[in-house]
């Protein structure tokens, strides 16, 4: 059954070749956005692991703008709470932001500065982590509001890009992997 569900998410990744730059081969989400089967087995896939990995479970936070499309979905079916991390500029109210390299730059994220409480649990979700330069730099916003990283958690894992090794203890999970 895990399997078939896995097979089914993976069929609706569509691949587009030379996006954003030449030489990168981007997996877009947006067929199993538009399926809702497949989009209920990947929320059924995600369900079962952190039902599996985590007895207590306090937040979903999602990364912009991927992780808002999983997380409260994913959220709601663990009837748990959602946070959003978003970039910099967008969140009213106090903040705390991180600012982090790109390949090309540097970009800010941010975090309510009441989004959490010190000791609480929280899973990472964003859709895919090839850097890790965006999900470290969530860990570190959560980190410095005294949450307790569980997890990061991803559909899809880009390998040759070693971004799971960035982020050092904090325990990660992929879907589905690639070179």
């Amino acid at each position: 059954m895990t399997e078939q569900r896995l097979q089914r998410v993976r069929e609706r990744l569509r691949l587009f070749p030379d996006f954003p730059v030449p030489g990168v081969l981007f997996r877009d989400i947006s067929p199993l956005l538009k399926d809702p089967a497949a989009f209920k087995a990947l929320i059924d896939l995600l369900e079962d692991h952190l039902r599996a990995a985590f007895p207590k479970i306090d937040f979903i936070a999602g990364l912009d703008s991927r992780g808002f499309l999983i997380g409260p979905s994913l959220a709601q079916r663990l009837g748990i709470g959602f946070i959003p991390i978003r970039k910099k500029g967008k969140l009213p109210g106090p903040t705390e932001s991180v600012s982090y390299a790109l390949e090309y730059g540097k970009a800010e994220l941010e975090i309510q500065s009441d989004a959490v409480e010190a000791g609480q649990k929280v899973v990472i979700v964003d859709d895919l982590l090839a850097t890790g330069g965006t999900m470290c730099a969530a860990c570190e916003l959560l980190k410095r509001l005294k949450a307790e990283v569980l997890e990061c958690l991803v559909i899809i894992e880009l390998k040759l890009l070693k971004g799971a090794e960035k982020l050092g203890a904090v325990p990660f999970y992929s879907l589905l992997q690639y070179d």
